[in-house]
């Protein structure tokens, strides 16, 4: 029997894993035990508890004012430990966190060998997203397995000398858990009641009224970014008092702060909790369009038709704005309403961009990256 140990600390990952976790554990031919770093503790037990994932072992090294530093050597501590009790024949690990490179180097030290999941994504800029560009090639050097989201994603890892032999095209995970969500919402009636009582709560939904969807969150865009992103924000609202923004505040001070600041007291301006997954699904989809620096909304939201502004100068998804399901706006603030504005009033653009086909898979991506697996380990 073979022993997989997959790793992650934050909400998106466990997201975009527990697909994986699902079937694995369905496997009588693996022994699958799950590691969390609770790099983002509140958040990430709101997916454990929703998805009903077992977790083996618990770091819990969430901390207030942790910085990188911290996070750091926390997790590659606390995962020789797991690594010397479990002794897995594989770990895998997600993205570009810093539990993803940490772990990664962790089973390295052990020489254990690691699966990277929605590998080769990149931006070219070794500072942008930072500190997730230089995470996603720590983990790229090494990984044994590959799991490249795209094809551009597949190109990147060859023209790194990564053997194609150990890279295989899946799709994205997110896209296999948004597709389970919208499913079990859609047929779960106490539930969908149950969500839409939750919003209401917080903000009323209305078909009368459109709504702009808003998250932030990305350590780059600190201080005077998130400053230009409310403004802008703030503008778009007194503009158009016909239009709504939702804006679901992470828990960071350093995005709390300027948000506060800039964004309380707006009459349109509805500033909410940071949400449960299954909540923000379905806020997703009754949205007009989304405003967000998060890499996962820019790969889920094209599947619910919403077109998509990305408040970064650079993207490591770029299969998305090739494909027009997305534009990158930035932090600027002019671009930013410039940007919104043109598509709250055109209606063309809005459909051209609310049409165009997701880059990011069929809902089949967990499937292909156990077989894949299954292939490998098995000829190990």
């Amino acid at each position: 029997m073979k022993k997989i140990l997959i790793v992650f600390g934050t909400r998106p990952e466990a997201i975009k894993m527990m697909p994986l976790v699902k079937l694995f554990q369905r496997k009588e031919a693996y022994d699958c035990k799950v590691c969390v770093t609770a790099q983002h503790r509140e958040m990430l037990d709101q997916v454990l508890t929703l998805f009903d994932i077992e977790v083996s072992y618990d770091l819990d090294i969430m901390k207030s004012h942790q910085d990188l530093y911290d996070i750091t050597s926390r997790i590659v501590l606390g995962m020789k430990e797991v690594l010397w009790d479990f002794k897995p024949d594989l770990v895998l690990v997600h993205g570009d966190t810093t539990t993803t490179s940490m772990a990664a180097l962790a089973a390295f030290y052990q020489k254990i060998p690691v699966g990277h999941v929605e590998a080769g994504l990149r931006t070219g800029n070794l500072y942008r997203p930072w500190p997730e560009e230089a995470n996603r090639k720590i983990v790229s050097v090494l990984a044994r397995f590959h799991f490249a989201p795209t094809q551009k994603s597949k190109e990147n890892l060859l023209k790194e000398n990564v053997s194609k032999d150990h890279i295989v095209v899946t799709g994205n995970t997110v896209i296999d858990t948004l597709f389970l969500m919208l499913d079990k919402i859609n047929k779960t009636a106490h539930m969908k009641e149950q969500i839409i009582q939750t919003i209401n709560k917080v903000y009323p939904l209305s078909k009368k009224r459109k709504f702009i969807l808003v998250t932030g969150h990305r350590r780059e865009n600190f201080g005077e970014g998130f400053i230009h992103i409310c403004e802008a924000i703030k503008t778009i609202a007194e503009n158009n008092p016909h239009i709504d923004i939702v804006y679901p505040v992470h828990l960071n001070p350093n995005v709390q702060e300027p948000v506060r600041k800039i964004l309380d007291n707006i009459d349109n301006v509805y500033l909410l909790a940071p949400m449960e997954y299954e909540t923000f699904v379905y806020l997703m989809h009754c949205s007009y369009l989304i405003l967000t620096d998060s890499g996962g909304i820019q790969e889920e939201a094209p599947s619910l038709g919403k077109p998509v502004l990305v408040l970064r100068n650079e993207t490591e998804r770029p299969e998305a704005l090739e494909a027009g399901t997305v534009k990158l706006v930035g932090t600027e603030k002019e671009h930013i309403v410039r940007t919104v504005q043109m598509l709250l009033d055109t209606e063309e653009a809005y459909h051209a961009m609310s049409q165009a086909k997701n880059p990011y898979g069929d809902g089949k991506a967990a499937e292909r990256i156990i077989q894949f697996i299954e292939e490998k380990l098995d000829n190990a």
